[in-house]
């Protein structure tokens, strides 16, 4: 009798299987430094604006000025670089919400790739976005001589120091966004390994 009340507990215990999913705090944590990062490029670029006044003629003795602006919207390529980064921030944001908040969903395998998808299109448009902002940048600071583009960042050293570092931190994102990808198609290819506890 005693016996068979044993077997029932051992039965009991070992009958409802675990199946909630676990939480992958390392792709987490990355998700949340690379919205910091991407967030932290989109603020700096968007508000960047120096204004400057410079002598354009001297009529006798006095100088003529001219009040000059450089701002982020007078670029294509740093627009783009802004609505790229938005973008990258934004997705990583519902990331990590649905991550943090959409566990008790199961979407049949359906979530995982949507997930990966997702990441690759946003990696590829903050890499579209680096690129661009980039070519400007390196335009801006020193010129082309064989198309007689001057550079400007002798003339705008602070806004040039400024996208300097929405592009460092727009590349930090973005290493962080392919590391992102590998693992979301990593979850992809071996769901039981990573999500469920063993």
């Amino acid at each position: 009798m005693a016996s068979e009340n044993e077997e029932k507990v051992e039965l009991g215990s070992n009958a409802v299987p675990d199946t909630k999913p676990k939480k992958d705090w390392v792709l987490l944590s990355l998700r949340v430094i690379a919205f910091l990062a991407t967030s932290a490029a989109t603020l700096v670029m968007a508000f960047n604006k120096q204004t400057k006044n410079f002598i354009v003629a001297t009529t006798g003795s006095t100088p003529i000025t001219a009040t000059i602006s450089a701002k982020f919207n007078q670029t294509p390529a740093f627009v783009f670089f802004v609505i790229a980064n938005g973008n990258a921030s934004l997705h990583n944001l519902v990331m990590i919400t649905l991550d943090i908040l959409g566990s008790q969903y199961d979407y049949k395998g359906l979530r995982l790739a949507l997930i990966a998808i997702l990441d690759m299109m946003t990696m590829a448009l903050a890499s579209a976005g680096d690129g661009a902002a980039t070519f400007m940048s390196e335009l801006g600071r020193n010129g082309n001589s064989h198309a007689r583009w001057n550079k400007i960042c002798d003339k705008f050293e602070t806004y040039c120091n400024r996208g300097g570092a929405a592009l460092i931190a727009s590349f930090i994102g973005f290493i962080l966004l392919l590391i992102i990808t590998v693992m979301s198609i990593t979850k992809l290819l071996k769901p039981n390994r990573i999500n469920h506890a063993p």
